[in-house]
């Protein structure tokens, strides 16, 4: 049935493609390989330095890290996501965690020089507004990279698409009509330039929540680009990715899978990655009949269907617990008086551990009117309004 699939939809797929500067991503194009620094360098420039190292010693296409402003990103009393818990302890709140991590706009300049003079590419997820204004404006970033914690906040998203970039959007946490949703706001903005990934935020993922199929019922449901963000260990799910079509690959890698931190033991070690893109390549120039064949032989049967699951795109158990601490609920950009009357531009949305009015609801809000004064950061709840 998965094979019929790719035949039935492999004409219609002939001409979509995106160009990231000189790179198409496509049907029969070379698959895009991002190696996902994240924020594996421990908030030290010259750690990143040396992911950049290793990315370029791989053969990736890119090399992507995030860029955030912690206040911007944040309410300074959000707890940690499960899996953040599990890999660095309790004893500190998201934001502080995350503060420790943080590289300054300086610190980006120079690693995009950095990228430069070693000759591969530089990308980074912008993760509030003025994190992206800076990547697009002052790095000019050949596309942005829209993480999973963003797919229920359709202003940010439109804000993204409105630069009129490429897209790369993961989608964990999220089911079939969210990404729609997200599709329609992208679109919305003349932005047609975009490539869905599956995704399941949960690190490391554990093979029983990929549901490796679902990549290919958003093929069908969205007919766009479309690829994989790894968060598994090791490469056999990368492999089986690649063997179902995948045309851009994400895969979160580090410097040493045995340090501190929230990302490190769901990444690539350095000889990994480069494994990994060893095998993409020689996988790439076979046809899907056979890069399955080769990785079922590589992995097993059995292992392949644990991997490939259903084809329902929605968020597995783990991820129902982790998505309300990762997305964003709305609170005020700045102080506001009682009897103000909400505009859109009142509103910002940040980081909260699932108090307040959840992003997707921004709208909701807009018009209505306060009834006490509230204070910039102050989350906005629907009983303190009229």
């Amino acid at each position: 049935m998965l094979l019929s699939l790719h035949k039935i939809y492999k004409l219609f797929f002939m001409h979509i493609n995106v160009r990231i500067f000189n790179n198409k991503i496509g049907e029969g194009e070379s698959i895009f390989i991002i190696a996902e620094a994240g924020v594996c360098h421990d908030g030290d420039v010259e750690k990143a330095k040396k992911l950049i190292d290793i990315a370029k010693d791989a053969g990736v296409d890119a090399v992507k890290f995030q860029t955030w402003i912690t206040e911007e990103l944040c309410l300074k009393d959000t707890k940690k996501a499960s899996y953040q818990e599990e890999q660095t302890g309790v004893n500190e709140s998201q934001f502080d965690m995350i503060k420790k991590l943080e590289l300054s706009y300086s610190d980006f300049i120079e690693l995009k020089k950095y990228c430069d003079d070693k000759k591969i590419m530089f990308l980074s997820t912008p993760d509030e507004e003025k994190s992206a204004k800076f990547l697009v404006n002052d790095l000019e970033v050949p596309t942005i990279k829209i993480g999973s914690g963003e797919l229920n906040n359709l202003s940010y998203i439109k804000f993204l698409a409105s630069f009129g970039k490429p897209l790369v959007v993961s989608t964990g946490m999220g089911d079939i009509k969210e990404i729609q949703e997200a599709k329609k706001i992208i679109y919305d903005q003349g932005n047609k330039d975009v490539v869905f990934l599956h995704c399941t935020t949960d690190y490391p993922t554990r093979y029983e929540d990929v549901n490796l199929n679902a990549m290919l019922t958003m093929k069908n449901e969205l007919n766009t680009l479309f690829g994989y963000s790894d968060h598994t260990i090791g490469l056999p799910v990368t492999l089986v990715a690649v063997a179902l079509g995948a045309q851009l690959i994400e895969k979160h890698y580090t410097y040493d899978r045995l340090a501190y931190g929230p990302d490190h033991k769901a990444s690539l070690s350095p000889d990994q990655l480069k494994e990994m893109v060893q095998e993409i390549r020689k996988m790439e120039k076979l046809s899907l009949d056979e890069r399955e064949k080769y990785v079922k032989k590589l992995i097993g049967v059995k292992f392949w269907d644990l991997i490939t699951g259903s084809f329902e795109k929605k968020p597995c158990e783990r991820e129902v617990k982790i998505k309300p601490v990762v997305q964003k609920s709305v609170v005020l950009r700045g102080p506001l008086s009682a009897g103000s009357v909400l505009k859109e531009e009142d509103l910002v949305m940040k980081r909260a551990d699932a108090r307040g009015i959840t992003a997707d609801k921004y709208m909701d809000v807009v018009g209505k009117k306060l009834k006490q004064d509230l204070d910039k950061d102050q989350l906005v709840s629907f009983d303190i309004l009229e």
